[in-house]
């Protein structure tokens, strides 16, 4: 197969800006320290090192960032295989104590907004005043190493203190954002059986106060293991009856010296949570010292950031872009953060948001911005951006069209960067480099240390092709294990039942004979909206609950716009109409039971669910008949119970088509 016309370049970066590049350092570093000669700007072959020399890279990581240890590794890469690789056994050390190293304290560390807050800063000695007293506050309520603190906490500079205040003392932290709904909290926190439960009193978004004091008391109730509870009032100045209020929990640790707990780098420091589509969302636990490797690679080379970059990304604290965006305190720059609705009062309050704090690095999801580009916004318009250098995309495929709307609206100065990756390793697979020329719909490169690839279904390498993204060597932040599978039997059908030995991510993506990189949706039927994925099986549990509907599917169809389009099939049972009051229901049962962003766009009846012989519904051949395949290249009649299933969806895309 051909690959498809070459693309239009929309940026390309000088020679100043290659020179000054943190990656163009670490090239000239490596060939001066390690010997291995991969060029100033010679990306490919530094890419090339980085995944065949994996000894060789990640310990020049190491040693460039000046990772520090209590105690040494005694090998880099222990064990190679997939799952079970062992990354730097015997080292001692510590996330948070990278994030609070050599800090002035008088320097701004976090800005922050939100709907009920005015912009407001936080410096480095006001974050590590509150982290210590968090920390001296939780080790009061009984809290070590090991011990679980869950978070039902909205993006504020709060919960980050208190996210470091747990990695400083080796507690493992996980965090829900507010406005998901008490069985999707309970499904993913009870999980990790939570000893301290931080929370919020409610909050607002998009303009209305959503009080969530009885979502709390029945989370409480959820919980068992539950010691203690401490709330922030964030949305009224009123105690919430049987817990600590936030206010003296940290009075009660002021004047605390912030201390760190060296623990294994496999210590768990987070548990993320990466749904499927049967059962529990998988419970995805990384790594103190993975993480730290990662994020260290991913903020510095990747994202290229520096002491005067303001890094904004909009995002909430149930989605792996919070954990990204408060790592990057891991270099020298600051971060931004809100909390709201991006839409509110206009499509521009990000973009007015991104004018008063002086945001360098503007980051959010590929939504949003083709969201502004049909509303005709024009963000540029009278506002001062000219702060701004840089555009990140991700959560879902940036259309080209989304592409040539950032230029057409900041001009040809803005490095425009799209990512893809995953709550899987915390990360980006394929992203950005500085270095590289930016080319229309494309991914600039796979990332340094990630073995990506494209792979046809006998297991063959595709360039120029789509295939199933696979990575072919272990990397430090991919999942030590997930919470409550000891004999790791889910965390292998998650990733390596389909090649044995090499991860298969889920994605659809083509790498280009250029080494950049499409990516063409999911290829498996989880459903991610606004970056948070949720498994069918979520969605599924709360439809089902209601007496009329029988029998259910859900799918998440792509979009030539960038967007995607969940739609909601159901069966219903006789004698039931799908009316308006019906449909009300199901979509708040959705919107309680899982959360407003997996809301369906539209819902349907249809006669049955197709499925398998062997019963399994058939979301990603429907998927694919949706987009415009045909049915008969996407699933064997023979192989299902009940192919005349198939035929409504083929018609309802034969009359989209028309």
């Amino acid at each position: 197969m051909s690959e498809r016309p070459r693309p239009p370049v929309l940026w390309e970066p000088d020679v100043d800006r290659r020179e000054r590049a943190n990656i163009t350092a670490f090239a000239r570093w490596v060939r001066e320290n390690r010997g291995v000669d991969v060029g100033d700007h010679d990306y490919d072959a530094l890419w090339r090192w980085s995944v065949t020399d994996l000894d060789g890279f990640w310990s020049a990581i190491w040693e460039y960032y000046d990772v520090r240890a209590e105690t040494p590794f005694t090998a880099v890469l222990a064990e190679r295989a997939m799952p079970g690789a062992v990354w730097f056994p015997g080292a001692r050390l510590n996330y948070a104590r990278h994030i609070f190293r050599d800090r002035d304290d008088e320097r701004v560390a976090i800005r922050h907004a939100s709907e009920l807050r005015v912009l407001g800063e936080w410096t480095w000695g006001e974050l590590r005043r509150r982290t210590a007293a968090i920390a001296s506050g939780l080790r009061r309520l009984g809290v070590g190493p090991g011990d679980r603190v869950v978070a039902y906490l909205p993006n504020l500079p709060e919960a980050v203190a208190a996210f470091f205040a747990c990695a400083s003392i080796g507690a493992v932290w996980s965090s829900c954002s507010p406005d998901f709904g008490v069985r999707s909290v309970i499904d993913r926190f009870a999980q990790i059986e939570p000893k301290v439960l931080l929370a919020v009193d409610g909050y607002r978004y998009g303009g209305k106060d959503f009080d969530r004091r009885d979502v709390l008391a029945r989370l409480r109730e959820g919980l068992p293991t539950v010691e203690h509870t401490v709330v922030l009032s964030y949305l009224r100045d009123e105690p919430v009856e049987g817990t600590l209020s936030w206010e003296e929990f940290e009075a009660a640790g002021e004047g605390g010296e912030l201390t760190f707990e060296e623990v294994p780098f496999d210590h768990p420091l987070w548990v993320l949570y990466s749904s499927g589509t049967t059962g529990l969302p998988k419970a995805i636990v990384h790594g103190h010292g993975g993480i730290l490797l990662e994020q260290l690679k991913n903020l510095h080379l990747h994202l290229d950031a520096r002491a005067d970059d303001r890094v904004f990304w909009f995002t909430t604290t149930g989605w792996m872009m919070w954990n990204f965006l408060v790592s990057v305190l891991l270099t020298d720059a600051s971060i931004v953060l809100y909390d709201g609705n991006p839409g509110h009062p206009d499509l521009g309050a990000l973009w007015d948001l991104a004018e008063r704090a002086r945001v360098t690095v503007f980051g959010t999801s590929a939504g949003y911005l083709a969201s502004c580009m049909k509303a005709d916004v024009h963000p540029a318009r009278g506002r001062d951006l000219s702060a701004l250098h840089a555009i990140g995309s991700t959560g879902s495929p940036l259309s080209p069209e989304g592409f040539a709307w950032c230029y057409r609206e900041f001009g040809d100065g803005l490095w425009l960067f799209s990512t893809s990756g995953g709550t899987d390793v915390c990360s980006c697979l394929v992203g950005g480099v500085p270095t590289l020329p930016v080319y229309e719909g494309e991914i600039q490169a796979r990332s340094l240390g990630m073995a990506v690839a494209a792979w046809d279904p006998e297991g063959r390498e595709v360039v120029g092709e789509v295939g199933e993204l696979v990575v072919t060597e272990p990397a430090p932040s991919m999942p030590l294990r997930f919470w409550g599978d000891p004999e790791g039997t889910r965390l292998r059908d998650s990733y390596f039942s389909t090649y044995p030995g090499v991860w298969r991510h889920g994605d659809w993506i083509e790498i280009t004979e250029r080494g950049t990189a499409v990516i063409y949706g999911r290829s498996d039927s989880t459903i991610n909206r606004g970056g948070v994925r949720m498994g069918t099986s979520e969605i599924y549990r709360s439809v089902l609950a209601l007496d009329e509907v029988v029998d259910a599917l859900v799918v998440d169809v792509p979009q030539p716009d960038g967007g995607s389009r969940i739609e909601l099939f159901v069966v219903l049972r006789e004698g039931a109409v799908l009316d308006d009051e019906l449909t009300a229901r199901l979509v708040r049962g959705i919107r309680e039971d899982c959360s407003p962003r997996h809301v369906p766009d539209a819902v349907r009846v249809i006669r049955e669910v197709p499925r398998t012989l062997s019963g399994k519904v058939l979301e990603v051949p429907v998927k694919r008949i949706l987009m415009g395949e045909p049915p008969e290249k996407v699933a064997s009649r023979d192989s299902l119970a009940n192919p005349e299933a198939l035929d409504h969806f083929a018609k309802l895309a034969g009359e989209r088509k028309g």
